[in-house]
């Protein structure tokens, strides 16, 4: 190649990196004045960054530089894509007047304190937080009202990704009647505080999260529907893993829409305090048309947790009033493997529905159950359980403390209208007084190779109330 090409070819590269950086729309809030000495309060100098940036059209708002920005509520709008670079903190004020309080709120009753926010879109389409760096929001700096770190509220194509949100002082994030959702990379830590919920998804459609990791001292997921019109479905959750004090997944609670479409495969569940899945019609939806498969589980003292009854979780409700229930229906939990060896006797599959409203057609196969046992004589004996009726649940949400523990060491299933249990083995570490599997007001089921320590169950083994 002559010298004469060579050099023509170097200065059309050149001349293509000029054309193309004098397109890109960057905005830097450093150029508009931001600090990151982790003291300055920055809220006016990012706002400014992203006003400018939706004004002309969307691009980026970059927080780089390293160190620490510290902001209060900041507000993202449309084709905006918040970038904090790698080794950069986006930090929250410690000062709860910095949050402002036109941010929508929480739609739990009894929850106002985290009605307040960090990062907030409303109405904005084509809105992104991304970059390896961190958002923390300092949240053992609060102790009564408590910011969230994100929300979103009737936006669409949002994109959360390889992110790393730290310490919110409630929820990392909540999302409300969204449609177009993916969060992809992201790690959440999120013990600073009770309630430290991972990704709420309330009333949202299309929604993608895969390969992230939670550490929660509440939810790590959650999927809910807290306004009848509209329903939480279209739901794909993959490659995860799960730590948290309370629920890996949970499903329901606010359940006022229906909730439905949901696939989860292929995570890991690990060191949770109550529940891998916990999933819960309480408010008048209807819940179908889910599939759970390729899950693994170690000290997860309930795989399964399903409860369906009456109670009234949103706020803005009149007291005393409760919607009548629907259904809760058709779904698939495959392929899982759960290692309790380290755990108690509350380790089992318990899932219960009503008298007058049985969950239906549901299907558990192919299910490796490893659990410690010990489970006494007089445990096993143990009848009338508590149904998770009005008069208990009225003011506790339906947790498995109200009813539990379980006279069965494997599965305890309740009011179910079609149900289908397929290769499972049961295996105790202790001696287990109390039989493998109950089923209680259970009817038109499908019991295929049962195995309890090896020994395969035939009909008269399970005991049947």
């Amino acid at each position: 190649m002559s010298s004469k090409l060579q050099t023509a070819i170097l200065i059309c590269v050149l001349l293509v990196g000029i054309i193309q950086t004098s397109f890109s729309k960057v905005y830097d809030i450093a150029t508009y004045g931001a600090i990151n000495d982790g003291k300055t309060i920055n809220t006016k100098a990012i706002q400014k960054a992203i006003d400018d940036c939706t004004t002309n059209g969307g691009g980026t708002v970059l927080v780089s530089g390293g160190g620490r920005y510290v902001t209060g509520t900041i507000y993202l709008k449309s084709f905006v894509t918040l970038h904090v670079d790698n080794g950069t903190v986006l930090q929250g004020s410690t000062d709860f007047d910095d949050y402002t309080t036109d941010t929508h709120h929480i739609m739990y009753k009894r929850e106002t304190h985290m009605d307040r926010v960090l990062i907030y879109a409303e109405n904005a389409e084509s809105v992104a937080i991304e970059g390896y760096g961190v958002i923390d929001g300092m949240g053992a700096a609060f102790k009564h009202g408590r910011p969230m770190l994100l929300r979103f509220k009737d936006c669409k194509r949002l994109h959360l990704n390889n992110i790393k949100l730290l310490n919110p002082a409630a929820w990392t994030s909540a999302w409300l009647y969204c449609d177009d959702i993916s969060v992809s990379g992201v790690t959440i830590y999120s013990r600073a505080n009770k309630n430290g919920d991972g990704l709420d998804f309330d009333g949202c459609t299309n929604v993608r999260v895969t390969n992230c990791n939670f550490d929660n001292s509440d939810d790590s997921i959650c999927l809910q529907s807290s306004l009848p019109d509209k329903p939480c479905k279209d739901v794909v959750v993959s490659n995860c893993i799960f730590s948290t004090k309370w629920g890996g997944m949970r499903i329901g609670l606010l359940s006022r829409g229906n909730i439905e479409s949901v696939t989860v495969t292929n995570c890991t569940f690990k060191n949770i305090k109550d529940s891998g899945l916990k999933i819960q019609q309480c408010e008048g939806g209807e819940m179908r048309n889910m599939t759970f498969t390729n899950l693994v589980m170690e000290n997860v003292p309930r795989p399964i947790f399903m409860t369906f009854s009456s109670q009234r979780a949103a706020m803005n409700y009149p007291e005393g009033i409760y919607e009548p229930l629907k259904r809760m229906h058709s779904m698939i939990f495959s392929n899982i493997i759960v290692d309790n060896t380290q755990g108690d006797e509350n380790s089992c599959f318990f899932l219960t529905g009503m008298p007058d409203h049985k969950i239906e057609d549901i299907t558990i196969k192919d299910v490796k159950f490893l659990t410690a046992g010990g489970g006494s004589e007089e445990l096993a004996q143990k009848k009338d359980l508590k149904e998770y009726s009005l008069d208990v649940v009225k003011k506790h949400w339906p947790e498995f403390r109200l009813v539990g523990p379980l006279p069965s060491y494997g599965i305890y299933a309740r009011h179910i209208d079609g149900l289908t249990l397929q290769n499972i083995s049961i295996t105790t570490v202790n001696h287990d007084a109390r039989e493998p599997v109950i089923l209680d007001d259970v009817v038109n089921e499908d019991i295929t190779n049962i195995k309890a320590n090896g020994e395969v169950l035939i009909s008269k083994r399970i005991r049947r109330k």
